[in-house]
């Protein structure tokens, strides 16, 4: 087992100092290696020190990551900054994410809570309503996703 599968393990058994202690040991000797930066970011931030973890995040970014690696990093991180207050970085990441991976569907559903943030309520209803009419298995939703979906960017219409 590997030094990162180790720090990988803590972090799912919540060992989170421990991982972190390891992972800083692995950037410390391999400076360049993303998926460690984003290992340390991620346990940070399940420690509740959101401050700490953005820089480990950017650091990751800018370094090789698998494609699943690269879509934790810039969710993270736009969630992140989202928690942090910081709502233009967290709106920037997270249309990162929709741009670079369309087929995630958790970057719309971070994406509606930071322009919920910002005040854009209509269109972060529109967003989490198409979102639940594409997504949802629950047989009533199923039923009335075509209705949902016309509705989504109609929320303040009035038929008379």
């Amino acid at each position: 087992m590997s030094f990162l599968q180790q720090a990988i393990g803590w972090r799912q058994e919540g060992k989170l100092k421990e991982a972190i202690e390891l992972l800083h040991k692995i950037t410390d000797q391999e400076p360049d290696h993303g998926e460690a930066w984003y290992q340390l970011a991620w346990a940070h931030d399940s420690l509740g020190l959101e401050r700490e973890a953005v820089p480990y995040y950017e650091k990751a970014l800018q370094l090789e990551l698998s494609a699943e690696d690269r879509a934790g990093a810039i969710l993270g991180l736009g969630s992140t900054y989202r928690t942090l207050a910081q709502y233009e970085q967290a709106k920037m990441w997270l249309l990162t994410g929709i741009n670079e991976f369309p087929e995630r569907k958790e970057f719309e559903v971070f994406y509606a809570m930071v322009l919920y943030n910002l005040g854009e309520h209509a269109e972060a209803m529109q967003r989490l309503l198409i979102q639940l009419a594409d997504t949802s298995t629950d047989q009533g939703i199923s039923d009335y996703s075509r209705a949902i979906r016309y509705y989504a960017d109609q929320l303040d219409r009035v038929w008379n």
